[in-house]
């Protein structure tokens, strides 16, 4: 049994002040698979005020002192993958081989990014006489979500620390385990008390606290829109820094002289992996209306060749993280069918022999258009919406007819025509004929996609000030 009743507080494992404890269900059966702190506000002070505490000494170490805490943190990520990884599946069901080759290593990749990074910055140059400088920016609260905990902890929490700010972070409460696992590193490896605290606890309970504080100074969120305005606006009575990365509802354009037999299969998978569970998923495929028959039987033989099952197996998609989410994308795939969308497979019913677990099958809608549900709505599940477009323009104009603006993908045989596409599309990332993400890249989008950038030297940028000393390099 997962134990996460605990918080990390000015380096001492403490008992919550106050609040309840709340059961984790593991969503592939539906059983308990540990129990997590709801912690109160009065929590979240005490771990505020122990990072205030910690920020003057900790600003002020050298870059090799940061350096080596991250990578000792590092070190132990990798010790410990295996761990996190079951802490992770245990938690959110992500099958274990995608939480043991991605989910946990995630973690590990972004500490050594950051350490390349702050291994070659400059926090200080010269401009003319003047000499700029980039610190601390000061207390930072990071929350972060269910879908990819570790990845989201860690790209919050490294460049955190190498920036020089002491930070309060809150994973998600209905996947905080792996969170557990980082604290007990952190504490192992000796990081001075303060820099790092770790609550749990829920929105209503800590939420206003940690994003409001008078101490805080900067806000790191990764979750939902509706979650990001309401943390923007509690942000907003003291003038914090606000750094969001949110929903997404990304397009796949096929054009018309892509190699159909590698883009769809490709963009099945992409859409369908960690059950549909990324908020840069490629959920809506356009694609050249004449090509849209031969794409359908592309995408259907794709999504038949796709297991589903529990996550201790070798299936490619396990259950849908949590009750509330799967709710919501059953109802989204029975109101595409009452909006008389074509269902070329899958559905809302659960195989008979996977219950009472939370598992949705891969589910594809083909001649899908614009005013559809299915084509505006983030769905969050393994569901996948065809859309045939007349002319490139056209598919252009509905790639950002959506008030998202995470990501995109292009295909097509002539690279320059994919580049002149990704140009314009109103995204913060455009993946071109299946490349992959780069860890040193700015990883962020537009519109309500959020604002601000993680991963790479982008990301530790946002955890620091900028100051002008006019004279200071003369």
């Amino acid at each position: 049994m997962w134990d996460a009743t605990k918080l990390y507080i000015n380096g001492e494992w403490v008992s919550p002040l106050g609040g309840s404890i709340a059961e984790v269900i593991n969503p592939a059966d539906l059983s308990v698979s540990g129990h997590v702190a709801l912690a109160s506000e009065a929590d979240a002070d005490r771990a505020i005020a122990a990072a205030r505490a910690a920020f003057d000494d900790w600003s002020c170490t050298s870059v090799k002192e940061r350096l080596d805490y991250l990578k000792a943190i590092h070190a132990a990520l990798i010790a410990r993958n295996d761990e996190i990884a079951d802490a992770i599946t245990a938690a959110m069901g992500a099958p274990m081989g995608l939480s043991r080759g991605a989910q946990a290593p995630s973690g590990p990749q972004h500490f050594g990014e950051v350490i390349r990074v702050l291994e070659n910055y400059a926090f200080e140059y010269a401009m003319g006489t003047t000499l700029i400088r980039r610190e601390a920016i000061g207390v930072c609260t990071l929350i972060t979500p269910w879908n990819w905990p570790m990845n989201q902890i860690a790209n919050k929490v490294a460049p955190a620390i190498a920036a020089g700010c002491t930070m309060v972070l809150k994973p998600s409460e209905l996947a905080p385990f792996d969170a557990v696992i980082l604290a007990q590193i952190i504490d192992e490896v000796g990081l001075p008390k303060g820099v790092f605290n770790l609550v749990h606890g829920d929105g209503p309970g800590i939420g206003n606290a940690l994003t409001s504080h008078a101490d805080v100074d900067m806000v790191s969120f990764t979750g939902s829109t509706r979650a990001g305005i309401a943390i923007s606006t509690n942000a907003a009575r003291t003038i914090k820094r606000v750094a969001l990365e949110l929903g997404g509802k990304s397009a796949n354009i096929i054009l018309p002289d892509a190699d159909l037999a590698v883009a769809i299969p490709r963009g099945v998978r992409g859409c369908m992996g960690n059950s549909g569970q990324s908020c840069n998923a490629p959920t809506r495929m356009l694609v050249p209306r004449d090509l849209y028959p031969e794409v359908a039987k592309l995408a259907v033989e794709t999504a038949q060749q796709l297991s589903v099952g529990m996550p201790s197996g070798n299936a490619d998609l396990g259950p849908i993280a949590n009750q509330n989410q799967y709710r919501r994308v059953v109802s989204l795939i029975e109101q595409a069918i009452e909006e008389n969308c074509e269902l070329l497979i899958g559905g809302p019913d659960c195989p008979d022999d996977l219950k009472p677990g939370l598992f949705v099958c891969p589910t594809i809608f083909g001649n899908v258009t614009p005013d559809k549900t299915i084509a505006n709505e983030e769905v969050f599940g393994p569901v996948l919406a065809i859309m045939p477009y007349d002319d490139v323009e056209q598919a252009i104009r509905i790639a950002n007819d959506t008030p998202y603006g995470l990501s995109g993908y292009v295909w097509s045989a002539d690279l320059d025509a994919a580049r002149a596409v990704a140009a314009r599309l109103r995204t913060g990332m455009v993946h071109l004929n299946g490349a992959s993400l780069d860890a040193a890249a700015p990883f962020g989008g537009y519109k309500m996609s959020g604002n601000g950038r993680e991963w790479g030297v982008f990301g530790m940028e946002e955890y620091l000030e900028i100051k002008s000393v006019y004279g200071g390099a003369a």
